[in-house]
Order: C-alpha cells, then structure tokens, then sequence
C-alpha cells in the first residue's frame, strides 16, 4: 500500500491545534462506533459536527447534511463511510477547504489518498482519532 500517515507525534500536534471535527457518517446510534468515538472527542473539549443526511441531530448537535452546509471553517473531516465511499467525501472535503482528512480505523482509499495529497492536504487513513488523542495527550 502506498500512502504514508504523518507519525504518531505530529498527529498528536494536529490534535492539539484542531477544535472543530466533522464527523461525516455520524450515526445517532450510542452503540455504533462513530457515536462512540465522536461523544469522546466531544468529551474531550472538541466541537463536533454531525453530517448525516438520515438524522437530524447527534450528540445535542443539528446535523447537516453534508460538508457544504457547514458555515466556518472545519478543522478536521473525521469520516466513518465505507473505503469506496471516500473519494466521493475527498472530493466535498477539497470544496471546503478543511485542513485535515480523517479515515477512521479500517478504511483506506488509495485514490482518495493521492487526489488530497496532490492538493496538498494532509491525510490519515486507517487510524481510530479517539486512540490517537487518548495516545498523545
């Protein structure tokens, strides 16, 4: 596989300086991982932003339906979608001008990867965010 994440360290720098998350696939389910993980960062003082077209609300937060309809700038784009799924999201992030690209653990797009990293954002595949603030704190 030919993506490369940045280091443990710089992820826990780009989580010091992050505060808003969208969470694109925010399930308003308390068992579903995406719940879980997001109530954490919540938890832990981030702001977090639903985006999910099914659901009107998670987490005490309205959700939009999708990245457009954020007003204000996005820090990270967290996304709990099917690895198919992320250049479609790729391509919404690259229209807000988010600063970072998130795949949660499990989910990696080759494609996806190479498209954010030639338009020089920084992206991490394959890595749960609730275990690398817990890791870097």
């Amino acid at each position: 596989m030919s993506i490369e994440i940045p280091s443990r360290e710089e992820i826990g720098q780009l989580l010091k300086k992050s505060k808003r998350i969208a969470v694109v696939g925010l399930s308003n389910n308390p068992e579903r991982t995406s719940y879980m993980v997001s109530k954490a960062m919540q938890d832990a003082g981030y702001e977090i932003i639903p985006v999910n077209p099914t659901v009107d609300e998670v987490l005490g937060v309205k959700a939009v339906s999708s990245l457009a309809e954020i007003e204000g700038h996005v820090d990270i784009v967290n996304v709990f979608r099917r690895s198919e799924h992320l250049m479609d999201v790729a391509k919404e992030f690259v229209n807000i001008d988010a600063d970072i690209f998130w795949a949660q653990l499990g989910l990696v797009n080759e494609e996806a990867y190479h498209f954010l990293k030639e338009a020089g954002y920084t992206v991490i595949m394959d890595r749960c965010i609730k275990v690398e603030h817990a890791l870097t704190k």
